[in-house]
C-alpha cells in the first residue's frame, strides 16, 4: 500500500522541470490526496458542460494564473477553494510536479497537496458537476491503465486512459496522474 511518507519522499527527491509559456497561457492544478478509510485517495472534478475550457472531463481543481496570484500554489490553492470550497489552511503542500504543455494552449504546473480529512464541500455548481474520491491504489494497478493514439490538432500522440471510474480519466489530468506514480514507483523501487 502506498503511504503519505511514500509520496512525500518521492516529491522531495524530485527537482520540477518547468516548461516555457511562450504565448501559450499559463495554469495550475491542486493534485489533492485525501485521506479517507484506510487509504489515500485522489480528488477528481467531473467539470460541466458549461465551463469554457474541457467541458464535461475529469480534471484536478485548477485553472488560469491570475495577475494577483503570489505563486503557482497560490493559484492551485485559490482554483481548488473556487471550485470545491476546500480551503487553502486544510491543504498541506506537499511538492510540484513537472510544468506539462496541453494542446488545448496551456502550460499547466501540477502542485500536490494532502488533506488528512475532507470538510463539507462547497462546490461551485457552474464549474464542478461532480467531486470524485478514487483510491491512489486503482492509479497504480497496469491493468486499469492503457494508451489509444488521438490526433490533436493535426498530430497523432499517444494519450494515456485510466479506467478506474465510471468515464475514464484521460488526456492531461492521465498524464499528470501518470507523472506522480512514476516518480511514486521510482522512489519505492518498484516499476508501473
Amino acid at each position: 500500500m502506498i503511504t503519505l511518507n511514500d509520496i512525500t519522499a518521492a516529491l522531495r527527491a524530485h527537482t520540477p522541470v518547468p516548461m516555457p509559456v511562450n504565448g501559450d497561457r499559463k495554469a495550475c492544478v491542486m493534485v489533492t490526496l485525501v485521506q479517507k478509510d484506510a487509504g489515500l485517495h485522489v480528488l477528481l472534478t467531473k467539470r460541466t458542460d458549461s465551463v469554457e475550457h474541457h467541458k464535461g472531463q475529469i480534471s484536478f481543481p485548477g485553472g488560469m494564473v491570475d495577475e494577483n496570484d503570489a505563486s503557482d500554489t497560490e493559484t492551485a490553492l485559490r482554483e481548488l477553494d473556487e471550485e470545491t470550497g476546500i480551503p487553502r489552511d486544510r491543504i498541506t503542500i506537499l511538492g510540484t510536479l513537472n510544468d506539462i504543455h496541453i494542446p488545448s494552449g496551456f502550460v499547466v504546473t501540477p502542485v500536490v497537496g494532502y488533506i488528512a480529512s475532507l470538510c463539507e464541500l462547497r462546490t461551485s455548481a457552474a464549474e464542478v458537476a461532480e467531486v470524485l474520491l478514487i483510491p491512489i491504489e486503482r492509479f497504480l494497478d497496469p491493468s486499469l491503465r492503457r494508451m489509444e493514439p488521438r490526433e490533436l490538432k493535426g498530430i497523432v500522440r499517444q494519450v494515456y486512459f485510466y479506467d478506474v471510474w465510471k468515464e475514464p480519466v484521460w488526456g492531461a489530468t492521465a498524464h499528470i496522474i501518470k507523472q506522480l506514480t512514476d516518480l511514486i514507483a521510482a522512489g519505492s523501487g518498484t516499476e508501473r
